[in-house]
């Protein structure tokens, strides 16, 4: 028999080796439903910072259309708090390089040629340091979603949240299995650190209308029929809404 003795934190996810009862919920999905423990379930809320959602960003200073934004920030303030309310993990991702951008990769990585950022700061160098750096009002999760006590803030310099960040190493802390992906964009970060969490074994469910894409809507299309049909589930949040409402009425 498995022993749950271990110290439990504040927030009654404590740390490895502490085990809680599960919280079974049922969220109506595609290809088909999904059985997840909430217990065992994070939110990946990935890039909601002033850069990619919020006017006087980077990608709003530079032209690009963040008119999907608001609902897409509405839709995660839904999930997010109703998250909460179930138990479940809430981890913040955001594209936040040092202020030395040592971190980069520098001028032999791919990253500094293809990264939007430094793309886009490198051919402004005026923006240098206005822009997804460490300390900037840019790099910051927008105001919108409050970040509280107990949530997990992780910096990353890639795409994808698993890649050099201790991101893995948290989610297996708190014995987390089911990851639930929101956020900005959708066919980039999001799309990225999804992928590695499937080979990483965890379960990723994407929700269609808490993501937002970089490019043509076919941008959006495309991941979420990979995500479907290969990577997988695909859910609203509506879907979500409903299975933890239903919990509450257990």
């Amino acid at each position: 028999m498995k022993s749950n003795r271990g110290p439990i934190s504040s927030d009654g996810q404590g740390p490895k080796g502490f085990i809680r009862p599960a919280k079974l919920a049922t969220i109506d999905a595609k290809p088909e439903s999904i059985e997840i423990d909430l217990h065992r379930t994070a939110v990946i809320v990935v890039d909601m910072q002033n850069a990619f959602v919020s006017k006087g960003g980077m990608f709003d200073t530079f032209g690009w259309d963040i008119s999907g934004a608001r609902g897409v920030i509405d839709n995660n303030k839904k999930i997010i708090h109703a998250a909460r309310e179930a138990g479940c993990k809430i981890v913040f991702l955001k594209m936040s390089y040092d202020p030395d951008y040592s971190n980069s990769g520098g001028s032999e990585s791919p990253n500094w040629y293809k990264e939007v950022g430094l793309v886009m700061m490198r051919n402004n160098p005026e923006y240098w340091g206005k822009f997804v750096t460490e300390g900037s009002w840019d790099e910051e999760i927008c105001k919108d979603l409050e970040i509280y006590p107990g949530d997990i803030i992780i910096r990353k310099q890639r795409y994808s949240g698993f890649a050099g960040t201790n991101l893995d190493a948290v989610l297996r802390t708190f014995n987390i299995r089911y990851c639930i992906f929101t956020g900005v964009a959708t066919n980039v970060c999001v799309e990225s650190t999804l992928r590695d969490g499937y080979f990483l074994e965890y379960w990723p469910i994407i929700v269609s209308d808490a993501v937002n894409n970089a490019g043509p809507p076919i941008t959006q299309e495309a991941t979420l029929w990979n995500v479907e049909a290969l990577f997988g589930w695909v859910i609203t949040t509506d879907a979500f809404l409903e299975a933890m409402s239903s919990q509450e009425r257990m």
